[in-house]
């Protein structure tokens, strides 16, 4: 299909992938091309930016609002719609009740659709994110505590929100309305940014939020993905539907930017705490989540330096939020999640609209169609890391983790790796050493560095003491996650599997698992080491133990896949 002369509808327009695919639709000459986002200043910022790419006689429009929701309520937040019986009955009535020409009139993507009568759309909202991580599972766990309680309001309350987070009624909705308004406005092709949820990885993916691994949340979405995948294959095999195709990325998609500056998490600063080393929590049978600064012995820090946030260099990768140096390299790491660029997704998707075969259609070949980690993305990662690493040095610090990625176990383990880099330097003076030896250095630069250990706890990561009997802490942490209960019982063996989970542990028994880990790796480099030099052997794990610093984002990433068994299977 030509593009030049048509107008083009792009949804979440605003956002990493959907600039990449407005600015080549631009180069295509479309007559109109109408940028959406979930707000109204997102909208215009997008297309305000792209006015002064496009070529003339290209008309530049807006439209925003969620457009899961009616058009009366597009403009609330989830916590303002499940707060209110009156949202509450209208999400019941737009997911449950049977399609209707008053619901249709209704709703923001319809009438978006309808305003501006679009020949192409081009859909880069990530719906099984939108949907899913409205967690049925905690509405579900809000349910259960208010029954227990006999109050009878709450529970009416709470099982309205439950029915609210209910994925599937939202999902086929929300395809029923996009096939009808499209079919109406004579939209002649869809085309769908999709996911596979995790990144091409399979169950076994390391990187959760503190839930189970693999998250029921997380597989939540990856059902969402696939669900919707099936129902745009139906769409796709409606005779009177627009031609139908989803394009679906299997590895992270990165970046828009690589910057030093303010760390922000859920779109706000993180606060800085610091903790006495000679103070904490003393740990006893249960166990406080979420205590004040006060109760867990930590304060503002620095006090009178005027940085209440943290700062640091990062990489931006649009919605999925920033990332440390150590983030990005384990993530990224071969065998990892890897990436891949938005803007090698934003021509496939032009090339499919024109009707090219990219062989990347999920709707054509479900079986074959993921889009996998990328050469162009391989190769640009080394100048991502080695520009990061400039920054580093310019800025005299060390980017080693946000706890914006999850687990907390990689924050977790980035540091405790980070610790062996800072208080050995080389991977040949980590094996020299003993555990207590590494234990007791690793304590004193804790104990020293207060920089170092504010950013720590201050991402929500606890420091326990090499005695096992104090824990260093801010008010959040990640592990035990919060699950409604404010207190939770902490015997030792809960307390073990938290600190396996996402605490830094400076107990010598954890040192030695370092030591036992490393002299695995020192030794399979040394396999390697023979006369064959083709593709068999990967060289990384060659060179991994050869180098004057102790690369964090390796070492963990080699964790992930050795120990977690959490490699990806196809590349």
């Amino acid at each position: 299909m030509d593009i030049q002369g048509k107008t083009v509808l792009v949804l979440g327009g605003w956002g990493l992938v959907g600039m990449a695919v407005c600015r080549e639709l631009l180069v295509k000459q479309p007559r109109k091309l109408v940028v959406t986002s979930l707000t109204k200043q997102e909208a215009e910022s997008a297309a305000d930016r792209l006015r002064k790419e496009a070529p003339d006689g290209v008309e530049l429009a807006t439209a925003w609002g969620n457009i899961f929701v009616r058009d009366e309520i597009k403009g609330a937040s989830r916590g303002e719609i499940l707060g209110s019986a009156e949202f509450r009955a209208m999400v019941f009535h737009d997911s449950m009740d049977e399609l209707s020409e008053e619901l249709l009139a209704g709703s923001t993507l319809f009438r978006i659709i309808d305003e501006h009568r679009p020949e192409i759309v081009v859909d880069c909202v990530n719906t099984a994110t939108g949907i899913s991580y409205q967690d049925v599972y905690d509405s579900f766990r809000r349910v259960r505590r208010t029954t227990e309680s006999g109050d009878g309001d709450a529970l009416r309350t709470e099982t309205e929100k439950l029915l609210c987070t209910l994925y599937v009624p939202q999902l086929i909705r929300h395809v029923q309305i996009a096939y009808e308004a499209m079919r109406r406005a004579g939209t002649e092709i869809y085309v769908k940014i999709g996911t596979s949820g995790t990144g091409g990885m399979g169950l076994n993916i390391p990187y959760t939020h503190s839930e189970e691994k693999p998250s029921r949340v997380l597989l939540s979405k990856s059902a969402l993905a696939g669900a919707h995948s099936l129902l745009l294959f139906l769409m796709g095999r409606t005779p009177d539907a627009p031609i139908t195709k989803e394009i679906k990325p299997a590895a992270a998609i990165a970046w828009k930017g690589i910057e030093y500056g303010e760390v922000m998490r859920g779109g706000r600063p993180i606060r800085l705490f610091d903790c006495d080393p000679e103070g904490g929590v003393l740990l006893g049978d249960r166990f406080d989540l979420r205590p004040s600064a006060e109760e867990c012995g930590a304060r503002p820090y620095p006090s009178a330096r005027g940085q209440e946030s943290l700062r640091s260099v990062y990489v931006d990768t649009g919605e999925n939020g920033i990332f440390s140096l150590g983030e990005f390299s384990a993530i990224t790491a071969a065998g990892q999640m890897e990436f891949v660029t938005p803007e090698e997704i934003a021509r496939n998707v032009v090339f499919e609209i024109r009707g090219g075969n990219t062989g990347r259609d999920i709707i054509n070949a479900l079986d074959n169609a993921a889009m996998a980690p990328t050469y162009r993305a391989g190769f640009l990662r080394g100048s991502v890391v080695e520009r990061m690493l400039e920054l580093e040095k310019e800025h005299d610090l060390h980017s080693v983790a946000f706890e914006n990625l999850g687990p907390p176990r990689l924050s977790k383990l980035l540091y405790e790796a980070h610790l062996l880099r800072l208080t050995c330097g080389t991977i040949d003076e980590v094996l020299r050493r003993g555990a207590e030896e590494l234990s007791a250095a690793a304590w004193e630069r804790i104990r020293s560095d207060d920089k170092l250990r504010s950013e720590i706890v201050s991402i929500g990561i606890p420091i326990l003491a090499p005695e096992g009997d104090r824990l260093l802490r801010a008010p959040e942490i990640k592990i035990p996650p919060h699950r409604g209960d404010d207190v939770v019982s902490a015997d030792a063996r809960e307390r073990d599997k938290w600190a396996e989970a996402g605490w830094i542990d400076l107990r010598a028994a954890n040192w030695g698992e370092w030591l036992r880990r490393i002299e695995t790796m020192v030794t399979e480099a040394e396999k390697a080491d023979g006369d064959d030099t083709s593709s068999r052997v990967f060289m990384e794990k060659r060179f991994l133990c050869r180098t004057d610093d102790v690369r964090i984002g390796s070492l963990v990433a080699w964790i992930f896949i050795e120990e977690e068994k959490g490699e990806r299977m196809k590349g």
